[in-house]
């Protein structure tokens, strides 16, 4: 078993993109990522989940690169020699509509047994097969290569198309895609498109997705490669419809085919969501309790697992909670902006432990929609107990709170500017009617009208604070009051600090 563990992990060593994308995916493992990241991913797969299917798996897809005898010679498509395919419906209407060609050579007329599989789209519906997955072919040795494809629609093909009802402006629901992928025929095939594709429709270029830039250190830039609508661009009558795609030869090999399909909008998967995929609240409460079943081997026991209400992908409140079937966490994303996203960039991961999420395995949960109907807008957790019955989070947080407000003595608050708050009249309070009176210096020999009433106020207040500047404006205060006034009461004039006559002084 160890020979056989090391000649495995030769193996993935020298697989290509295609071919370790082709192994992570069979194994339900993500096929995102730099060359690196996916060795390292399937060698850690082969270490950890190591099987004879897993085995099987890779000694197919090194033999497919590297043969191991010459008899595997002859069953390859030499240049130039027709490339034999069948159709991938049978609805008599393609028998009755005339010769197809690819690469301007007629279709043979006996298919082989295997033939490559496009992956199933969810939001694309197969009504018909116009041309079957068949590979392009390098007629040179040119890096660029021109191959052409020549098909007819049947008068009930077009009136589908012309009768179909449009999604928006200018695009309908019934539509013609071109469709590339690599050519192996192991596994199911997504759609990849080759470098420098351009496409040209009756000699009229259409519109191929672009790449989206990368917002992360290091990331390549990806193209987002799905179906190609070359419907605006066709005779819709019998004449024929010519396809030339331009395609950069590299060493890879690549598929082609056409369909007439019918295109799904996100709201119409989640009615169908709603109607096909929803798991009743008893089972979602016998789901709970398997989680928490006691294990008496396990050294921890689990008493409540905890779920937040708010969706994981736009950080807002759960609406519809939707989740995968093959997943273990019990966390839900909500299923309509999840089918959205999908919509515009197609991943079909779990945005909660990133594993594939297939439409097909998707479903609503009913018991957390019933707890979303029962909660308020303020619960955002809540945790499933062994019984299968739950409990709101937000009773522990206000617990938390009202035992940190119990803790925190609480003390009396004191206007300092208010005087009868604390017995007596603030610094700024006196320093003010000091400066407006005259009568600043409280307690001190001179002192009129301010100092008598401060002892009814209950005793004397002392201003540490003055200085002589205060002073000499209270001064200056009082001598204007002693100008307007001419009497013969008026107070003696104040003295400076050094006892003498402030008015006596002379600036020199």
């Amino acid at each position: 078993m160890a020979a056989e563990l090391v000649e495995a992990m030769n193996m993935v060593k020298s697989f290509r993109v295609s071919d370790l994308q082709t192994l992570l995916a069979s194994m339900g493992r993500s096929k995102s990522g730099l060359k690196q990241d996916l060795v390292g991913r399937a060698l850690r797969l082969v270490q950890t989940e190591y099987s004879p299917e897993l085995l099987k798996n890779v000694r197919q897809l090194y033999e497919s690169r590297f043969p191991k005898s010459a008899a595997w010679l002859p069953a390859r498509r030499p240049e130039g020699v027709p490339v034999a395919y069948s159709s991938l419906s049978s609805s008599p209407s393609l028998t009755s509509q005339g010769p197809d060609y690819l690469n301007g050579i007629s279709k043979p007329l006996h298919p082989p047994a295997a033939e490559v599989r496009l992956v199933p789209l969810p939001f694309y519906q197969t009504l018909e097969t116009l041309l079957p997955p068949t590979e392009l072919i390098a007629h040179n040795s040119e890096k660029l290569q021109d191959s052409q494809c020549i098909f007819e629609l049947t008068p009930l093909q077009a009136d589908q198309i012309r009768n179909a009802s449009e999604l928006r402006p200018g695009i309908r629901s019934v539509q013609v895609v071109l469709r590339i992928c690599y050519s192996d025929l192991i596994g199911v095939q997504e759609d990849q498109y080759p470098p420098n594709i351009a496409v040209k429709v009756n000699q009229s270029y259409c519109h191929v997705p672009g790449y989206y830039p990368s917002n992360k250190p290091g990331v390549e830039p990806r193209r987002p490669c799905r179906p190609i609508n070359i419907t605006p661009w066709l005779h819709l009558s019998s004449v024929p419809n010519r396809v030339t795609i331009t395609w950069g030869n590299f060493g890879k090999r690549y598929s082609v085919a056409v369909y007439l399909v019918r295109v799904f909008t996100a709201a119409d998967l989640f009615n169908r969501l709603k109607l096909c995929s929803v798991e009743s609240a008893e089972r979602c409460r016998e789901r709970i309790q398997d989680k928490l079943r006691f294990d008496p081997e396990s050294e921890i026991a689990t008493t409540g697992l905890r779920v937040s209400l708010i969706c994981p992908l736009v950080k807002m409140r759960l609406g519809v909670p939707c989740r995968v079937l093959t997943c273990a966490h019990l966390q839900c994303f909500d299923a309509v902006f999840f089918l959205q996203m999908n919509e515009k960039k197609p991943t079909w991961t779990c945005p909660v432990c990133d594993k594939p999420a297939p439409f097909e395995l998707l479903t609503i949960d009913g018991l957390l929609s019933e707890i979303l109907k029962e909660t308020s807008e303020e619960i955002e957790e809540i945790e499933y107990l062994t019984d299968g019955s739950w409990r709101p989070i937000r009773d522990d947080k206000e617990k938390d709170r009202e035992r940190e407000r119990s803790n925190t003595p609480e003390y009396p608050v004191v206007d300092m500017c208010i005087p009868e708050a604390n017995g007596h009249s603030p610094a700024h309070s006196s320093t003010s009617q000091s400066g407006r009176s005259g009568s600043g210096s409280v307690g001190m020999p001179g002192a009129t009208g301010g100092s008598a009433a401060a002892p009814a106020a209950g005793g004397v207040v002392v201003d540490l604070t003055l200085d002589s500047s205060s002073e000499e404006e209270g001064g200056e205060a009082g001598g204007d009051s002693d100008d307007t006034e001419d009497s013969a009461d008026s107070p003696a004039p104040k003295r400076g600090r050094y006892n003498y006559d402030k008015d006596l002084v002379t600036a020199y």
